[in-house]
């Protein structure tokens, strides 16, 4: 299907603007994938946020020279890219779970930021656990310090109102 130049810029913006808007992008090189195949995909794509689009790799190139990321050999062939708009350990994740038990389809890399990465990157980027797990994590690192430091300045208080509620209910002393 050819294009006019009015579709191949407003493609190419449109391009632009994810690449903009998104933390990471990952590309499929995406073979033998039948439409049910590619809906599930995106729904589980969306789940985490991110959104999956064919790309016209002439434009796509020109979009990414236009953003500033550096030119690679990323979009030869048939290319699929992920937009990680939020999470991309999350992104990264559905794509590694994807392609497990399929040998015609790959992760081919991608950029996180603007830097090229890796297929063996993406790969790693899919094993960190997602945000919300870091983030408790994270969460609980700060506060054990805190946590700690409460419970040993509190000791000495709750020693001492042991001792007197001990020494309350003994016996009284005849004498």
């Amino acid at each position: 299907m050819a294009f006019t130049k009015k579709q191949k810029v407003d493609m190419t913006a449109q391009y632009e603007k994810w690449l903009t808007d998104s933390q990471a992008l990952f590309v499929l090189d995406y073979k033998s994938m039948t439409m049910k195949e590619m809906d599930t995909f995106r729904a589980k794509a969306r789940e985490t946020g991110s959104e999956i689009h064919l790309v016209k790799n002439t434009l796509f190139n020109r979009a990414l020279e236009n953003a500033g990321f550096p030119t690679n050999e990323l979009f030869d062939g048939t290319s699929l890219v992920g937009f990680a708009f939020s999470d991309p350990p999350a992104l990264a994740k559905v794509f590694t779970d994807f392609l497990k038990g399929v040998d015609t389809r790959k992760v081919k890399g991608g950029f996180l930021g603007k830097d090229l990465i890796t297929d063996k990157q993406v790969k790693f980027l899919a094993d960190l656990p997602s945000m919300p797990v870091m983030r408790a994590m994270l969460l609980g690192v700060i506060s054990a310090p805190a946590t700690k430091l409460v419970r040993t300045l509190a000791e000495p208080a709750r020693s001492m109102a042991a001792v007197v509620k001990a020494y309350s209910e003994q016996a009284p002393v005849a004498g």
